[in-house]
């Protein structure tokens, strides 16, 4: 996410800084202003004791590492109930981010370089772990309006459900049927953050930039069969950073800016290319451990939820 927002500040201009760029599971947030995380940065004033400071801020500058490292930690964090609805994302202040940063993709203010972008099959799980006490379709839809999409219309959330279902064989870890169905609504709420902070968001940047610069995606499923959570966030970095099949074509990438240069003897890693087949490399268990997809599952039901987010920014 860091490298992607590091894409849309500046107009899009790098300075040098960097000439391409690899997102493991994370890209363009819809994020909104500022002003959403006053209630969080007031409740830290208080807990380091800076309410009766003249400039709180330069009271949190000059508070005690142990005070302010304590309020910190007392911030509702990945695991807590919100879970994805962190108190301390980057949010649009005018100065690094001057928009939601998908609008600045769509104004072209993006930097022009090469990259890769890459989900897990099942990025949700493991932040669905703190909300197993939502068990009823009333109390999913309340979550989902109160922690994502605060000004959704009643319709707005009906539609989302309906494309978003409590059937657990169409929830995360994806392909898995009827199992791993923690509670009656586990599947449905990982399959729903998994698509509106990581998949989502993801396809739309491929889908604008792609006739514009040379972009690369992949999906990695493998570990669907680990109890709960499958292929769950993250699980791709041990073996893209310690020597697994990843990592030859991250070297390419990032030595010629092309995961297919040099004397690859890999699948052949297509460009990603909108209007025409959207491929994405594929890792996967089993005895063909590499293949090539199509970037369309669960195509109407993103589709929507990125309209939706675009009209009511996190």
């Amino acid at each position: 996410m860091s490298a992607a927002l590091h894409m849309v500040t500046n107009g899009g201009n790098v300075e040098g800084l960097f000439r391409a760029a690899i997102m493991h599971s994370g890209t363009t947030l819809p994020l909104g202003d500022i002003t959403q995380g006053q209630p969080y940065y007031d409740a830290l004033v208080a807990e380091t004791g800076c309410s009766g400071a003249t400039d709180t801020l330069q009271c949190l500058r000059e508070a005690p590492y142990e005070t302010l490292s304590d309020a910190v930690n007392q911030s509702p964090g990945f695991y807590s109930y919100q879970t994805v609805d962190l108190p301390w994302v980057p949010r649009v202040d005018g100065v690094f981010l001057t928009a939601d940063p998908r609008h600045l993709v769509q104004q072209g203010s993006v930097a022009s370089i090469p990259f890769i972008a890459s989900d897990c099959d099942d990025e949700g799980t493991l932040f669905s772990l703190s909300t197993l006490n939502i068990t009823t379709d009333a109390q999913f839809e309340k979550y989902i309006s109160t922690y994502l999409l605060s000004n959704a219309s009643t319709a707005e959330l009906a539609q989302l459900m309906t494309y978003y279902p409590s059937d657990p064989a169409l929830g995360s870890p994806f392909d898995t049927g009827d199992n791993n169905a923690l509670t009656p609504q586990f599947k449905r709420i990982a399959a729903f953050l998994g698509d509106f902070v990581f998949q989502a968001p993801r396809r739309f940047l491929l889908q604008s930039l792609s006739r514009k610069q040379n972009v690369w995606t992949y999906l990695y499923k493998r570990g669907k069969l680990t109890p709960y959570i499958g292929a769950s966030h993250g699980s791709d970095l041990l073996n893209a950073y310690t020597g697994g099949d990843i990592l030859p074509y991250l070297l390419r990438f990032v030595t010629h800016l092309n995961p297919n240069t040099g004397e690859s003897k890999e699948l052949y890693w297509p460009q990603y290319d909108a209007i025409q087949t959207a491929e994405m490399l594929v890792f996967q268990d089993g005895s063909i451990p590499l293949a090539l997809t199509t970037d369309s599952y669960r195509a109407k039901a993103m589709a929507y939820m990125t309209n939706v987010s675009w009209t009511h920014p996190w």
